[in-house]
């Protein structure tokens, strides 16, 4: 009972912490105009209506990650108290990307500027934090003594998170693009980042096959459902963000001089499929173990 009431104590003081973080927050110095309708007047404007769906998908973007957060963090204890783990990085996934997004809305709204640095800013914690989704469900039983280039599960997932962000970040910002030239650069970044993220492929495997680090016959029946879910996501749906790369008016990738609201509509989309799906998946997986332990005892 007092291991219950500690975790709902400490929900409770993470979710004041995330909203007072967010309303203490200033406004940027000399912002854009806000038109009658309460909006940026850039993205009302005529034409504008892709400034629009970026604004919106910005809004919508932290607002459903603080939603998500709240909803992990509540339902962290209606789960088994080994899946509570899987639960609170759920939570730190969309809160910490809550964060973010409500910085990124901030930017584009007072100067029309998608930061990049902001995203990166996100992605080099919550990327990691998704791989070690897979130990924290299916349990370390299933996780393998196997490895892949001297690196053990933890070992692939954290190294290819870190290739994955940095290059796509030395891509975007066009850094690649001073050493190699600004068009071979960006296809630097995006190919190598792709190494990145095949890695993660290769030790928590796919819907069809057992990756490197895990086996699927060791998963309980209940989370395999999820487990494979999980691969789902990081098989399929991480491809949205490479879409978005392609409009990088920073990796110059020769398709015109890119688009700043194409690579935040590729990426918000793909937040909020991914970060979000993500945890929603885990906890039905742990959902559903709770309820065979308890059938079980």
């Amino acid at each position: 009972m007092k291991t219950e009431h500690f975790s709902k104590t400490t929900s409770l003081l993470l979710i004041a912490t995330l909203a007072l973080a967010m309303a203490g927050t200033v406004s940027a110095v000399d912002p854009k105009p806000i038109g009658a309708d309460g909006l940026p007047e850039f993205v009302t404007a005529d034409g504008a209506a892709l400034q629009l769906i970026t604004f919106f998908l910005f809004f919508v973007g932290y607002i459903a990650m603080g939603a998500a957060f709240v909803f992990f963090m509540s339902e962290r204890n209606s789960v088994a108290p080994q899946y509570r783990t899987t639960m609170t990085i759920s939570a730190l996934i969309v809160g910490i990307a809550a964060f973010h997004y409500y910085y990124m809305r901030g930017v584009y709204a007072d100067y029309g500027t998608v930061s990049i640095e902001y995203r990166y800013m996100d992605w080099i914690i919550t990327v990691p934090l998704m791989a070690l989704k897979f130990p924290s469900l299916v349990g370390k039983d299933a996780i393998t003594d196997e490895t892949w280039l001297g690196m053990g599960f933890t070992g692939i997932c954290f190294t290819g998170a870190l290739i994955m962000i940095g290059f796509g970040y030395l891509g975007e910002s066009g850094a690649l693009g001073e050493v190699m030239g600004a068009s071979l650069g960006g296809w630097a970044g995006l190919i190598l980042g792709g190494v990145g993220w095949a890695m993660i492929i290769v030790a928590t495997g796919t819907p069809w096959t057992s990756g490197k680090g895990v086996d699927n016959s060791k998963i309980a029946p209940e989370l395999l459902w999820s487990a494979n879910a999980l691969r789902w996501f990081i098989v399929v749906g991480w491809i949205i963000y490479p879409l978005g790369y392609l409009f990088s008016p920073g990796a110059e990738l020769g398709l015109g001089d890119g688009n700043q609201e194409l690579l935040a509509v590729f990426y918000n989309i793909a937040d909020i499929i991914n970060k979000i799906g993500f945890g929603v998946v885990a906890w039905m997986g742990a959902k559903k173990a709770t309820e065979a332990l308890a059938a079980a005892e």
